[in-house]
């Protein structure tokens, strides 16, 4: 009896270390979701409430931003065994900390009203060092506030400032894309006619600058489309509050206006899919038809009659521009409209596989490819 019990607290003791990723625990939902022939899908990290952005750090170490939960995870595979075994809590109760970058030993935490680092973090893991304040001049509203933070191949910070509303007319910063320098120096807003976006990439061969756009609510179930733009020059206007899609003017802030003076979608998703993060594949571990193809979390729909989206959808490119459509992985919304998780955010690892996040569940998926 003493032995049961031992084991029984062993046993639980194992199973509820944060962190640790635990495929039998999940097994069932990994069982639904469908992934195409010669792909597997594991559980990389799990006990990370809210775990939205993502970002990969020195010594492989994963860096995880939240939303509402306010807290900056980091994870690690200490052994190599493709899951990780230790979870560190960098800090917390800060202001929906959901973006997350890394440069040079130092990792990037966007709150909705500021961007904050940590200096020699990857050390200090156990005890991180109190965050140096980059730049606090955000506006603080909550509303499309949370921030997708990236580095760009030119060395800056990019980010984005979101309409607070679904449909208004709002002033500079709001509805724009900006980028400074990684001491907070040289603020830039380079967009506008943005309702919000949260998640964008860099296009491999060429550098250029593809970000996801969210589409206002309120218009039915199927206008306006979700959004995937292409940036190319200083000032550039995307339509938001007066156009959207390239083709549809709002019918409260269009009079007068014409889609024509405005910079449409290159892509088209579904309306009200969400899409968040997205990553163009860069790696060798995929085969050769995934190579510079982007891959996005669709973090699924809060406001269809019919629920859609929560899947990978994978965008293929030719000749630089995006071309088709396609479902990556898909279950975690079942036929009868169950939602089982939500991902949001994609990073791509060393060896070529792909980590995802869920925000609904707290935990992060690991996707290789193993051969036919």
């Amino acid at each position: 009896m003493y032995f049961i019990k031992t084991l029984f607290i062993f046993l639980f003791a194992f199973y509820s270390m944060p962190g640790l990723a635990q495929d039998a625990h999940h097994s069932d939902l990994l069982d639904k979701l469908h992934l195409p022939v010669g792909f597997k899908i594991s559980i990389f990290a799990e006990n990370l409430p809210n775990a939205r952005s993502l970002a990969l750090g020195d010594k492989g170490v994963v860096y995880v931003g939240t939303g509402a939960s306010g807290n900056v995870y980091a994870v690690e595979d200490s052994n190599n065994d493709g899951a990780a075994d230790k979870n560190y809590t960098i800090t917390t109760n800060l202001y929906m900390p959901n973006g997350v970058a890394f440069k040079d030993g130092s990792l990037y935490v966007a709150e909705i009203n500021r961007i904050i680092r940590f200096d020699r973090i990857t050390d200090k893991l156990n005890k991180p060092p109190k965050p140096v304040v980059v730049y606090d001049k955000l506006p603080s509203d909550k509303h499309h506030g949370w921030k997708y933070l990236r580095f760009g191949p030119d060395g800056k910070l990019y980010s984005a400032i979101g309409a607070p509303c679904n449909i208004c007319k709002p002033d500079k910063p709001y509805g724009s894309l900006f980028r400074l320098n990684s001491d907070g120096s040289q603020f830039e807003i380079i967009a506008e006619g943005i309702r919000n976006t949260v998640g964008f990439d860099w296009q491999p061969e060429t550098n250029v600058l593809f970000f996801n756009e969210h589409g206002r609510d309120h218009l039915g179930d199927d206008l306006p489309p979700d959004e995937l733009n292409q940036w190319s020059k200083i000032g550039e206007h995307f339509g938001y509050p007066y156009c959207h899609a390239g083709e549809i003017l709002d019918p409260e802030f269009g009079a007068g206006k014409s889609c024509k003076d405005f910079t449409a979608p290159v892509w088209k998703y579904k309306a009200h899919n969400a899409p968040l993060g997205m990553r163009f594949y860069r790696g060798k571990q995929f085969p050769a038809e995934y190579k510079n193809q982007l891959f996005i979390a669709q973090h699924g729909s809060w406001n269809r009659t019919k629920p859609d989206g929560y899947r990978i959808a994978l965008v293929r490119f030719r000749n630089g521009k995006p071309v088709s459509e396609e479902v990556f992985i898909d279950g975690w919304l079942t036929k009868h409209d169950k939602v089982l998780g939500r991902p949001v955010d994609i990073l791509e690892l060393p060896d070529g596989g792909l980590l995802i996040s869920d925000d609904q569940l707290g935990l992060i998926y690991k996707v290789e490819y193993k051969g036919k």
